[in-house]
């Protein structure tokens, strides 16, 4: 694959997972638009699955998989949450008033979220990458 073929597949998918995060999930979620930022975390976050998701073996279950990718999201929220919430100020989330937060910016709720939707965004990825790019049909297993 040459690296213009691979920036446009990932630049496809970061496209779709920063649709699908901002326009689907926190709108939903939120009940109205929230701060531009989250469209580039969750498209950003989408690649990161994406990157987990190619690189270990297909032998690795999808729970595994989820739980290293949960991990990452978590890890990308609470650097993004410093950056945008604490030193630019922005407010995009505030997790202070929840249990087992970290300096508001990430909360063990939110991180066992995470495992779900990594479940849900690998199974996209691979999905996305067979439909639209002719890639290896996806198969799992669980554990």
């Amino acid at each position: 694959m040459t690296q213009s073929s691979n920036f446009i597949r990932l630049t496809t998918l970061w496209l779709y997972g920063g649709f699908i995060y901002f326009y689907g999930i926190e709108r939903l979620w939120r009940g109205y638009f929230p701060h531009p930022s989250v469209f580039f975390l969750g498209g950003f976050c989408f690649i990161l699955l994406s990157i987990i998701n190619n690189h270990l073996p297909w032998r690795m279950g999808i729970v595994q998989q989820s739980l290293i990718g949960a991990v990452g999201i978590t890890a990308v929220e609470f650097v993004a949450g410093i950056i945008l919430n604490v030193w630019l100020g922005l407010n995009v989330w505030d997790y202070s008033g929840m249990v087992l937060n970290l300096l508001g910016q990430i909360t063990l709720v939110y991180s066992i979220f995470w495992v779900f939707l990594s479940c849900v965004g690998i199974l996209l990825d691979d999905y996305l990458r067979y439909k639209l790019f002719g890639e290896i049909k996806p198969h799992y297993t669980l554990f």
